[in-house]
C-alpha cells in the first residue's frame, strides 16, 4: 500500500468523543498510503478522544472548520464514537463541509456511528450501509440499507460497523481513495 495515495489530501472530521482507536489506524494507514491527512474540527486547537468507556488522547486541529474548504481535498474520513458525530450533525458547517464532498463526487470513508453525518446530510438514500448495529434503523428510515459486513462500499463511499473491522475498512478505504484519484482528470 506504500505511496498508492502519495500526493492525496484527506480531511479527517472530528471533535470531542470522537473513537480514538477509529481514526489513530485509519490515520496512520492513509499516511503509510502516502497520503497528508489533516484533522479539521469545530475546535481550534485540540480534540480529544474517547477509548471505549473513557476519555482518550488530546490530538492538535490541523485545520479548524471555519477554515476549511473540501475543494482543498481529495476525500474524507469520518470516524465514529457516538458522541463526536451526534455532536457535529448539530453542527450546519460540518454537516455542508460533509455534504460537498458528496456534492463533488469525492471519497468518503464512515465507520461505526460515522454514518450519523451520512444521514444528516440525505446521502444514505439508495444506498448499503455497514455500521454500528444501532444505527440500522436510522439508515433504514433514511432510506438505505443497512449491512451487517466488515466492509461495505456503495459508489463513493465505504464503510464498516467497529473497530473489529479496522483493517477491513483500512484496506477498503485505501483502495476507493486510490480508485477515485486514478479517475480524476489530469490536472
Amino acid at each position: 500500500m506504500a505511496n498508492e495515495l502519495s500526493g492525496q489530501k484527506i480531511a479527517i472530521l472530528i471533535t470531542d468523543g470522537f473513537e480514538e482507536v477509529e481514526m489513530v489506524q485509519p490515520r496512520e494507514a492513509l499516511e503509510k498510503a502516502g497520503a497528508k491527512t489533516s484533522i479539521v474540527s469545530p475546535k481550534d486547537n485540540s480534540v480529544t478522544s474517547w477509548r471505549f468507556t473513557e476519555w482518550g488522547t488530546d490530538f492538535p486541529v490541523d485545520l479548524p472548520l471555519k477554515s476549511a474548504r473540501s475543494d482543498n481535498f481529495d476525500a474524507l474520513l469520518l470516524p465514529g464514537g457516538v458522541i463526536n458525530p451526534d455532536k457535529l450533525r448539530m453542527i450546519p458547517e460540518a454537516m455542508n463541509f460533509v455534504r460537498s464532498f458528496f456534492d463533488a463526487g469525492k471519497p468518503v470513508a464512515a465507520i461505526c456511528h460515522g454514518p450519523w453525518s451520512i444521514i444528516e446530510v440525505d446521502q444514505a438514500r439508495g444506498r448499503k450501509i455497514a455500521s454500528w448495529p444501532s444505527l440500522k434503523t436510522d439508515i433504514r428510515n433514511a432510506g438505505g440499507q443497512w449491512m451487517d459486513e466488515q466492509v461495505v462500499r456503495d459508489r463513493n463511499l465505504v464503510s464498516s460497523r467497529k473497530p473489529d473491522d479496522i483493517p477491513a475498512f483500512n484496506r477498503g478505504m485505501i483502495e476507493l481513495f486510490s480508485e477515485a484519484r486514478a479517475s480524476q482528470p489530469a490536472a
